[in-house]
């Protein structure tokens, strides 16, 4: 598993699965002879998306950003038409770490689209349990809302069995919130309405986990937005906000889906200064 430090802050990438949605839903209307570029794609036109969550320990809190895959919770058919290859590992990595799902005490809910909520849940005799049973939720008001009541769009990915058993571990925010000194919440809207992005800020020491309004590295550009967006232009001026702000800040960028990269760090011009690349798997 690959991990590094930013400031007092340890992150950590766990293995929570691995899917592959069509390129040219993955970036909209980008034409595939520049987003190809940028992104490998196969010869269904699908790309490889991972979705591990972030361990990020800090001052003593052991604070999961998202959920991963689960296991057991989607159907053939969901399978198939998500391109799912293989589901989470999430308990085997907290293993690893000589922890359990019991030791999380919060996770950070950048929102709550299938591939970011499965892991929360898990089946038992009567349905379903929550996995991590000591842990905080923070999600928006806004998708905590669209969650429970979703409209006709959002029922295809806000699903009960990820958010009944957890209605008392979850609070929900309007704006941003701090969870501990320098790692705040944001709600910036975009991908869904309630998304949010993870900001954590120590003198010079800055990551920004911008979610899915900039779900891989090839989703730098401010105007490659994916056709998965319900507010596509929020999320144009979303990204152009903080990419700007990362960029002064010479923060890290991390990220939960990108299959090749965990991290990239840009200068003041958007340039590529460091990065964290991702363990390549022998079936790979």
């Amino acid at each position: 598993m690959e991990n590094f430090q930013v400031g007092r802050a340890t992150l950590t990438w766990l293995n929570g699965g691995v899917n592959f949605l069509d390129g040219g839903a993955m970036f909209g209307v980008v034409p595939k002879p520049l987003w190809s570029k940028k992104y490998p794609v196969n010869d269904k036109n699908q790309i490889e998306l991972r979705t591990d969550p972030i361990l990020v320990q800090v001052d003593g809190k052991k604070i999961l950003i998202d959920s991963g895959m689960g296991n057991d919770k989607l159907n053939p058919k969901q399978k198939r038409n998500f391109g799912v290859l293989e589901e989470s590992s999430i308990t085997s990595s907290l293993t690893e770490l000589n922890l359990t799902p019991e030791d999380i005490d919060i996770l950070l809910m950048t929102h709550l689209h299938f591939d970011h909520a499965c892991g929360l849940t898990k089946r038992n005799e009567e349905g379903f349990e929550s996995v991590f049973t000591n842990a905080v939720i923070y999600t928006s008001k806004n998708e905590w809302d669209e969650m429970r009541h979703p409209n006709i769009r959002s029922v295809n990915t806000y699903w009960e069995m990820n958010w009944k058993p957890l209605v008392n571990q979850v609070i929900t925010f309007e704006n941003e919130i701090e969870i501990v000194p320098g790692l705040k919440m944001i709600h910036t809207g975009g991908h869904s309405d309630g998304h949010s992005i993870i900001i954590f800020e120590e003198n010079e020491n800055c990551f920004i986990h911008m979610a899915d309004i900039m779900p891989t590295h090839a989703h730098q550009n401010k105007l490659w937005a994916l056709a998965y967006d319900d507010y596509p232009v929020t999320s144009v001026h979303q990204k152009e906000k903080w990419m700007e702000y990362g960029y002064q800040k010479n923060a890290w960028f991390t990220f939960y889906h990108d299959a090749y990269y965990r991290a990239i760090r840009y200068n003041e011009t958007g340039e590529i200064e460091g990065s964290i690349e991702r363990y390549r798997y022998e079936y790979e």
